[in-house]
């Protein structure tokens, strides 16, 4: 215990340890945020689910955060549901039926059009459908006659898509000529056109037929940010992603590191100790595994086989046990092999097994600590990688797999950056962390560079 606390008060001597420390427990501490907030099967209902799921969220939006620094200003997404705000609906019984208004009015005081508009219907009815009207009034009091049509139990109408409305407005984008500013006095529009910032009004009437029917609409004006990571072409929350790759990537750095570190450091004081044909065969299978080349025996797995993380980080771990490491173990455990503690352990009759995991092992932890702490970024590297190379789970939202969506969607050609600088940065941030833990650590535990 003294020699633990001693280590520890001399490793954080170490800026570069401490730095190194506050962000692996920060990347712990996200790991079990995720874990809680987004259960594992929520995340992969998310992740799976597209834009049914996340059709509230724009396409390709960026990271919210990034208005601050922009002197025209990006519109956010706004949405506004008669079903969650029955303020904004009201209704007129009939002797048949029931008459309906909605009214929705919104402010817009962005610099730029929203992208796109779009209303979502949900209908309660007998036999006969419902039947809405819909109008656009703008803050310079306009009125914009838009639509009527019949409505389903549940339907939308995108009206950014609406062919026959943009032709009545002149050909000019839908997102643009509903909220563009007019002609002074008459004269033509501004070219390029430009944003009437103000009070604008969706208005909504409808009409059912049979007593007991209703209706509700959800108006979403989406924007160009989202959140704090923004959004892909899916629609879906590059947040989840990045939340729960957190707890994957530590999860299978560390799984691969502790599996393929001790079970090395065993193989090699087995070999070491009894020696013979046990070190000649463990050494001769060594060395075959170290010309085996690793990462396409990987995507042949992927590929033909599974592409399920825990099938990859079996395969990583028994690719990894016959390693370089055992060449390393085995160097230092025949040093240990002729100690005199040895010696007297052998003396008083102590077994093979117990010189090994009590006596030979015990050894070398201290040189393990370093290494170990240092191999686990490399498989977290490795991991997406694989996601990159398009062989990643295709069930769990991770880094890699936020990397690869971005590549196949072209990213960097459409200026979405955000997209693959986000997963990018917390993989050289993790990298970087566990770097200046071990390489500290090594600092410490390794008399040649101690005090350097």
């Amino acid at each position: 215990m003294r020699n633990i606390l001693r280590n520890m008060n001399e490793l954080f001597q170490y800026p570069s340890a401490i730095v190194g420390s506050l962000v692996v427990l920060l990347l712990v501490a996200v790991s079990i945020y995720a874990v809680i907030a987004i259960p594992y099967q929520t995340a992969i209902d998310l992740w799976r689910g597209g834009e049914e799921t996340w059709y509230r969220n724009p396409k390709n939006a960026m990271p919210a955060w990034t208005n601050f620094f922009r002197t025209k200003k990006l519109p956010d997404t706004l949405d506004f549901n008669t079903a969650t705000q029955p303020n904004l609906k009201t209704v007129k019984p009939s002797t048949l039926g029931n008459s309906f208004s909605i009214t929705i009015p919104f402010d817009f005081t962005y610099d730029a059009f929203p992208p796109e508009l779009s209303v979502f219907f949900t209908a309660k009815y007998t036999s006969k459908l419902p039947f809405v009207s819909l109008s656009w009034k703008t803050p310079d009091g306009r009125t914009i006659r838009m639509k009527n049509f019949s409505i389903t139990a549940s339907q939308s109408y995108r009206i950014t898509q609406d062919d026959a409305l943009q032709a009545k407005l002149g050909g000019l984008p839908v997102n643009q000529a509903l909220f563009a500013a007019p002609g002074v006095a008459g004269g033509p529009a501004p070219n390029p056109p430009q944003v009437l910032k103000g009070l604008y009004v969706l208005q909504i009437d409808g009409v059912t037929f049979q007593k007991g029917d209703d209706i509700n609409a959800e108006f979403i004006s989406y924007g160009d940010l989202y959140g704090l990571a923004g959004t892909d072409n899916l629609r879906r929350d590059l947040m989840v992603a990045l939340l729960w790759g957190t707890p994957v990537a530590l999860a299978f750095g560390l799984l691969a590191a502790v599996g393929t570190t001790f079970t090395q450091m065993f193989i090699a004081a087995v070999s070491t100790w009894f020696g013979g044909i046990v070190d000649t065969l463990i050494q001769r299978v060594t060395e075959v595994n170290l010309v085996l080349p690793f990462l396409p025996i990987l995507i042949m797995i992927g590929t033909f086989y599974s592409r399920s993380i825990w099938t990859i980080l079996t395969a990583v771990i028994l690719l990894s046990i016959f390693g370089a490491g055992i060449k390393t173990f085995r160097a230092v455990f025949m040093q240990t092999k002729e100690s005199p503690y040895i010696e007297a352990a052998r003396a008083y009759g102590a077994g093979s097994m117990r010189i090994i995991t009590s006596y030979l092992i015990p050894r070398v932890i201290p040189l393990l600590i370093p290494e170990f702490v240092v191999l686990i970024p490399s498989f977290v590297f490795l991991e997406a990688s694989l996601a990159v190379l398009g062989l990643g789970d295709p069930t769990l939202p991770t880094w890699g797999k936020i990397i690869d969506d971005a590549y196949t969607n072209g990213a960097l050609f459409q200026g979405w950056y955000y997209w693959v600088l986000e997963p990018s940065a917390l993989l050289m941030v993790t990298g970087l962390a566990f770097s200046m833990l071990g390489f500290a650590f090594d600092r410490i535990f390794n008399p040649r560079l101690r005090g350097q």
